[in-house]
């Protein structure tokens, strides 16, 4: 599957399933009368436009195209921490499949358009329920995610080697400041995928996504 949108600065961005980044290396090759490759950087023999790679979760030490095209056949162990204020889910992922996993709704207070103390009431009262909300949803990840990370299971081989979070950034940011998270804090994937509210469905299909290979298009 390959997805794109436009990328902030120029050019693009284009999500690319395993199954299918060969041929789209190979189209990328044919439209641009070949390419030289430096690291994960192909550049177009016809005209210079770039595409940069950018490996999936798990496999930042991939650091060019035939290294990663080996290591994408089996993918990595990861750990998938989806957020919003309404709900959380977290759960382990072998390639597309979850294997362990929980979901849970929270009650978080909407605004309010009173004014005067039943604001400040309403608003003191959402702030609770949300650092409530935050709090249970930093025991559901370490409850679920962490047996699995690295120096707490015991058979390193078994240990995820990401974490990918989705959602809202401000509350996974909340959640992993639990220190109980510190080791798979260290794990975390820059970037953050798009996310609906939180439920298993979504979260089976951000494991989908986390496989994708990221590429950054010039032009």
């Amino acid at each position: 599957m390959v997805k794109a949108r436009p990328a902030a600065g120029g050019g693009r961005w284009v999500e690319i399933s395993p199954e299918r980044i060969r041929g789209w290396l190979d189209g990328f090759y044919s439209r641009h009368d070949g390419a030289t490759e430096q690291g994960l950087v192909l550049t177009g023999v016809s005209n210079g436009d770039t595409a940069t790679l950018y490996p999936p979760p798990g496999l930042a030490d991939a650091k060019d195209v035939d290294t990663l095209l080996a290591r994408i056949i089996r993918p990595p162990r990861i750990a998938v921490l989806l957020a919003r204020k309404g709900a959380v889910a977290a759960g382990v992922a072998d390639g597309t499949t979850i294997t362990v996993s929980k979901v849970e709704r929270f009650y978080v207070q909407g605004r309010t358009a009173a004014g005067g103390s039943s604001q400040q009431r309403y608003a003191r009262r959402r702030a609770n329920q949300a650092q409530a909300a935050t709090q249970r949803a930093a025991d559901i990840a370490a409850q679920i995610m962490l047996p699995h990370a690295p120096g707490v299971i015991a058979d390193p081989h078994d240990a995820v080697s990401a974490l990918v979070c989705g959602g809202d950034r401000s509350m996974i940011d909340a959640v992993l400041t639990d220190r109980r998270l510190s080791p798979l804090a260290l794990l975390r994937h820059p970037h953050l995928l798009e996310s609906a509210e939180p439920r298993l469905a979504v979260l089976e299909d951000a494991a989908v996504t986390a496989r994708r290979i990221r590429v950054h298009l010039m032009p």
